[in-house]
Parts: structure tokens; C-alpha cells; sequence
């Protein structure tokens, strides 16, 4: 069955419907979902969520809300983690898409204090990398001595040479919706990432997947991803299924 390695069901948009989505996991051939929080207040959300409805999730702060984190916020992750179903540190990472977005030295300064704190717990980290992956693949080089836990690109976006370079950290390489888009072009990224290294998301409630672009997304939908990515290989969705499970349990390895 399939898990979709990064999910908001914490998010206003699906929050009252979080219990009828998990419901339907398992008609819709899903196993699990891994609750993503993007701020401290999310990210408490992602742990009551994980242990009300028995999935898993990952705590920290998104490169939008980096003003936030203090030595005190955390030592409040630090806390937050002890929960076994926390899985990893994420979404964290650098953004530069928006102009009036936090300033790069910030977002810098964050996703390194995040890094650290993800191997003092001998967690993964889950990136959210938005037009920055020069600075992000950078910072990893630097600090490629607190990357001994696993990492993970969330909803992957840059090219297929940009693969090699990030696959030099053992990187693991998450695809969802917007690998469907007719003008997303992804087939040599798709080819490009090494099998053992490919994971599904949904991004849920957001990126919807063709022919639901536009509209609100759930983990549900995941299977036109598992879909796009079997055409493109040319292999059976099964063997996409099989692989992207293992392969999610390999790097979060807290997942039962």
C-alpha cells in the first residue's frame, strides 16, 4: 500500500475533514500519511493529528515563518520530538520565490539551526526548497557533517542534472501532483532519480494532480501520481507502490 510522505491534514483546509480523509485510506490503497508541520503551531497539530488518527508526522519550521525560531522554540522541538511518531524535522529549508519573503540570511541561519537539531536527534530532515537549490545543495556541502540521518527533497522541483548533484548526500527525492501538469516536463527527472531513492507525496491541500489541478488536494489523489511515474518508467504501478513504501520507510525510520 502506498504512503504519502508529506501531507497537511493539519491545514484550515482539511482539518475538519482530517478523520473522513484517514477513513478512507485504505479504499483509496493507502497505508499511512506522514503529517507535515510548517510552524511550531502546525506542528504540535502534526503530533496531536499523528496520535489521534495513528499516522506519523514531521515538526519544524518552514523558511516563510523563520521568525519564529529561537533557541527557545528549539528546545520546544527538541521536546516535541520525543513523540515516536515524529519521524523527521520538516518542512524546513530556503524559499526565495516570493519577493518579500524572509531574507536569505534568515532563512539560512533557520534551516542551519534545523539541520543541527535534526542530527542531535538522529532524525531525517524533510526540505522545502523553492528557487534556492544553488544556496540549499551550499549549506549542505558545509554542513555535510551533521547530514548522517537522511534527507529528503519534498516535492522535488529542480532539473534532472540537479539530481546527481543532491544524490552525492544519499538525498531521497519526493514527486507529487505536479509531476501530471501538462506543461511540468518532469519524464528525465522522473528517469533521473535512482529508484531506491524515489518517494510519493501529495502536498495535500495543495498541487493537486491532473485532472484536479486548481482544486483542493488529498492524500486520495496520490494514485495519479503513482500513475504518471509507472507510465513514465514503464513499469507496473505495483512495483511503484512497492518501491516508494520501502523506500519511506528506509529513510523515516521510526515508520512501524
Amino acid at each position: 500500500m502506498i504512503i504519502d510522505s508529506h501531507a497537511h491534514l493539519n491545514d484550515p483546509t482539511l482539518m475538519s475533514k482530517a478523520k473522513e480523509i484517514v477513513e478512507g485510506f485504505k479504499e483509496n490503497g493507502i497505508e499511512k500519511c506522514i503529517i507535515a508541520g510548517f510552524n511550531y503551531e502546525s506542528s504540535v497539530l502534526a503530533v496531536e493529528q499523528a496520535n489521534k488518527f495513528k499516522q506519523y508526522c514531521l515538526i519544524g519550521t518552514h523558511p516563510a515563518d523563520v521568525k519564529e525560531l529561537d533557541n527557545t522554540l528549539i528546545e520546544k522541538y527538541r521536546v516535541l520530538a520525543q513523540n515516536s511518531r515524529v519521524v523527521g524535522i520538516g518542512e524546513i529549508g530556503l524559499d526565495y520565490h516570493y519577493m518579500d519573503g524572509e531574507p536569505k540570511e534568515v532563512q539560512m541561519a533557520a534551516f542551519i539551526k534545523q539541520i543541527i537539531l535534526a542530527d542531535e536527534l538522529k532524525l531525517p530532515i524533510s526540505l522545502h526548497i523553492r528557487d534556492a537549490y544553488g544556496d540549499a545543495l551550499q549549506i549542505m556541502r558545509d554542513y555535510k557533517q551533521y547530514l548522517n540521518s537522511g534527507i529528503l527533497l519534498h516535492c522535488y522541483a529542480s532539473s534532472a542534472e540537479m539530481v546527481k548533484e543532491f544524490s552525492r548526500f544519499n538525498c531521497y527525492f519526493a514527486l507529487g501532483g505536479a509531476i501530471t501538469f501538462k506543461n511540468a516536463k518532469k519524464e528525465e527527472v522522473i528517469k533521473a532519480i535512482p529508484l531506491d531513492k524515489l518517494v510519493v507525496e501529495t502536498d495535500c491541500p495543495y498541487l493537486a494532480p491532473t485532472p484536479y489541478r486548481g482544486q483542493v488536494n488529498e492524500p486520495k489523489y496520490i494514485n495519479l501520481v503513482i500513475d504518471k511515474i509507472a507510465q513514465t518508467l514503464e513499469i507496473s504501478r505495483e512495483s511503484v507502490i512497492d518501491l516508494t513504501r520501502a523506500n519511506t520507510k528506509n529513510l523515516f525510520r521510526r515508520i512501524k
